[in-house]
């Protein structure tokens, strides 16, 4: 069921298909392919693109549809389309096969999920520095033996703000911080004790932590260890901003009121990752972030990542509703 378009298929399903064939997977992505794409598109719709090129070879594409009243803000509605290495012996059909199956829903949840904020990521590399010698002898203040101290005193806080997430049934995981140890290094033989080691932690502040104090803890974490450990960032984002969900806010009232007009469940939340959506709220535009996926497993980044045909096509649909809501918000007092 792998054809280019099925007889009876709806076109937008067809379209669909034909973009997921577009290989852009990492480290090589087929960016040309995918702005050929949308540019033909955009010609077959009548609307302008305009290509930046940011980088060597990665070009952003923006595709415009003038609205009929320009005294109003503009809405933008961003997406990469590069996608994440996959394995395809893990996959029951080729991941860019665009394979179409029959089956059922997978999931009976039928709210909508549209994301309002997201934890920060924080990239931290401890490195440890100790006394190295020969492996048969009992060694004091290696470095292994300080890492593991850090080591210990992250994985307890990792299982402390776990147990927190799951003893309370209001929580969901973008309000809690996680970490996870993502790297070791070191050594250069099995019978050297090494004078350096270093582990790499993937950390996701939630927005209402004190980055000063949470920074501090680290600090503090490597000081207990012992002399030589120390901590650096491979990435670290501050702007944490948070869009607002309150009723009186125009965009966010304009958002929800169509979800209550078709009658269906939204479930705001924060988002557990992090997307581009934060380099805009932190220069003040408020962003969602919203995928019309209900009853659908998350698969993120997993084998055998799939979407009913339905669920698809329903999404369709919210986003007409969508549009048209958000576009006509009036023009508010500070933009006049």
């Amino acid at each position: 069921m792998a054809s280019e378009g099925l007889e009876g298929e709806h076109p937008s399903v067809t379209l669909f298909r034909q973009y997921l064939r577009i290989r852009t997977v990492q480290p090589e992505p087929d960016y040309g392919a995918a702005v050929a794409f949308l540019e033909k598109r955009a010609h077959q719709l009548g609307l302008s693109c305009q290509k930046v090129e940011v980088a060597p070879g990665r070009v952003v594409t923006v595709l415009t549809w003038p609205g009929t009243n320009p005294r109003l803000s503009s809405l933008l509605l961003n997406s990469h389309t590069d996608v994440v290495p996959v394995f395809k012996e893990h996959w029951s059909h080729d991941p860019f096969e665009a394979f179409k199956d029959a089956e059922g829903l997978a999931n009976p949840a039928d709210a909508f999920t549209v994301f309002y904020s997201e934890r920060s990521p924080w990239w931290v590399r401890v490195t440890s520095i100790g006394k190295p010698g020969h492996g048969s002898r009992f060694i004091e203040d290696t470095a292994a033996e300080k890492l593991h101290k850090v080591v210990s005193s992250i994985l307890a806080f990792r299982e402390k703000e776990r147990q927190r997430l799951q003893s309370n049934p209001h929580l969901k995981e973008g309000a809690v911080t996680s970490v996870n140890l993502t790297k070791l290094e070191g050594g250069v033989a099995c019978n050297v004790v090494p004078a350096t080691m270093s582990a790499s932690f993937d950390f996701r502040v939630a927005p209402d932590v004190d980055l000063k104090a949470f920074e501090e803890q680290l600090q503090g974490w490597c000081q207990a260890a012992g002399e030589g450990v120390t901590f650096e960032f491979i990435q670290k984002w501050t702007e944490s901003r948070v869009t607002s969900t309150n009723d009186s806010d125009p965009w966010w009232a304009a958002f929800s009121g169509v979800f209550k007009d078709m009658n269906l469940t939204l479930e705001p939340e924060i988002f557990p990752a992090a997307t581009d959506s934060r380099y805009l709220r932190a220069v003040g535009v408020p962003a969602l972030g919203f995928s019309p996926m209900n009853y659908t497993p998350v698969l993120l980044h997993d084998h055998d990542e799939r979407l009913h045909e339905a669920v698809f096509l329903r999404g369709v649909d919210i986003y007409t509703r969508l549009l048209p809501a958000l576009a006509s918000v009036p023009a508010l007092p500070s933009e006049s």
